[in-house]
């Protein structure tokens, strides 16, 4: 919804928010997706048994399970909201109804992310699921750990974790969140990049990929990057996922099981429904990237920060707000943001082959294109003054501070539109 802002708004930010009082900020408007504030219809529970229940386009679970000696559950890592308490013991549930022998194996897609820690672990699964399941992370690094499985429709290689091509029963969970670059989260992204190595995540990631048109959110028809994820997921025999989508307050709102395209693709329409919003041009835009954990560090920050820039206008400024905990969450990511001007990044990382991508360059070539028509204003604790004036960036001590230094220069009549949570907004252009 878009409306006249109230007096204090509150922007998600680590693991609490920031509040920024507008009241002296006239025609200040709030622009929200409805998903923010959209209430469950039933507990998280409820709605992923019966989801379970009524899958779409398979047969239910346990049915499936059968006749599966070894199953492996591809689960989202600590960089995600996954809400794992709930869906992976219902998960586990369905299918030792159907099968309560079958070998399972829960395998953490960590992407080109580190592994999760015990104590991420324990947070998210609960201690039960962490003392008693067999929890593999996944390592994209580990050449020996992968079977290839040829060429993508992109052209790009198909190296994949050997576990999720050796099992009778390959089964993904995940949520589903407007994503800047591959459409939607969700689905068929469990396997690509989640399980898939370096050089097929890196391919996946190119710049010649990320720069392409329809590579933006909510936009899956005729693009690349989705339609490689889902042949990738198509090729190594998905046969059931639990997707859900969350609230502002990370409530499950929706749950979608089955086949990998059909129960996404029924996902998708939802979220979607609840988060595309008209584009209101302004001078001054302020976001967030959600909070924790999305907000953990940099390198996972540009997805608010791409939002915010379709509703600035030509040379509108950002304020992003961004906890950075982390600091700047890659070694090559900083390295890339440091090297100079953001024509200098653009230019560098254009020239570089798809098969020599490298790793997390995705991030900083969004930032560059960020960053060459807007000056963004970051409020990071994680992250000190000079880092970020490194990174082209303007540093702010809290958001007061960031809106009045922007409105030093756009003036004090300048047009203000605040995107609380800028990962869940889909600017309809």
């Amino acid at each position: 919804m878009a409306s006249d802002a109230p007096h204090i708004v509150h922007i998600p930010y680590g693991r609490g928010s920031l509040e920024l009082d507008l009241g002296r900020v006239p025609g200040a408007r709030i622009i929200e997706g409805e998903i923010a504030t959209a209430q469950p219809s039933d507990t998280g529970e409820a709605l992923v048994r019966r989801a379970l229940e009524e899958p779409i386009g398979t047969p239910r679970l346990a049915e499936l399970a059968r006749a599966a000696r070894s199953v492996v559950i591809v689960t989202s890592d600590h960089t995600r909201a996954m809400p794992s308490g709930t869906t992976m013991p219902l998960l586990l549930e369905e299918i030792r109804a159907g099968n309560p022998n079958a070998d399972i194996t829960v395998l953490v897609a960590t992407g080109l992310h580190r592994a999760m820690t015990e104590e991420e672990q324990r947070a998210r699964f609960g201690d039960d699921i962490v003392e008693r399941e067999r929890i593999v992370m996944h390592d994209a690094f580990d050449e020996s750990a992968y079977v290839d499985m040829g060429t993508l429709p992109s052209g790009a290689c198909f190296f994949v974790d050997r576990l999720v091509t050796t099992c009778d029963l390959l089964v993904t969970e995940g949520f589903i969140e407007p994503h800047f670059f591959a459409g939607f989260s969700g689905g068929r992204k469990s396997i690509l990049p989640g399980v898939c190595s370096e050089r097929t995540v890196k391919e996946n990631h190119s710049y010649r990929a990320i720069a392409h048109e329809r590579a933006r959110s909510g936009t899956l028809e005729g693009n690349p990057i989705h339609q490689d994820m889902v042949e990738a997921a198509a090729r190594v025999g998905v046969s059931f996922i639990l997707n859900v989508a969350l609230n502002g307050d990370k409530q499950i709102i929706g749950a979608w099981a089955g086949d990998v395209e059909q129960a996404h693709a029924a996902g998708t329409r939802f979220v979607g429904s609840l988060t595309g919003r008209p584009v209101e041009a302004a001078d001054i835009v302020i976001t967030g990237n959600g909070g924790y954990p999305l907000d953990q560090n940099l390198y996972q920050s540009p997805k608010a920060a791409s939002t915010a820039a379709a509703y600035a206008g030509s040379d509108g400024i950002i304020i992003l707000c961004c906890a950075c905990a982390d600091g700047m969450g890659s070694v090559n990511f900083a390295k890339l943001m440091q090297m100079g001007t953001p024509a200098d990044i653009d230019a560098y990382l254009s020239a570089i082959p798809a098969d020599q991508t490298i790793p997390d360059q995705w991030s900083a070539q969004v930032y560059a294109r960020i960053l060459d028509k807007h000056r963004l204003i970051l409020v990071a604790d994680g992250l000190t003054p000079d880092l970020v004036r490194a990174c082209n960036m303007i540093p702010a001590a809290s958001l007061d501070e960031a809106l009045a230094l922007a409105r030093d220069i756009k003036g004090k009549d300048a047009r203000v539109v605040v995107i609380p949570d800028g990962v869940n907004v889909v600017p309809a252009l």
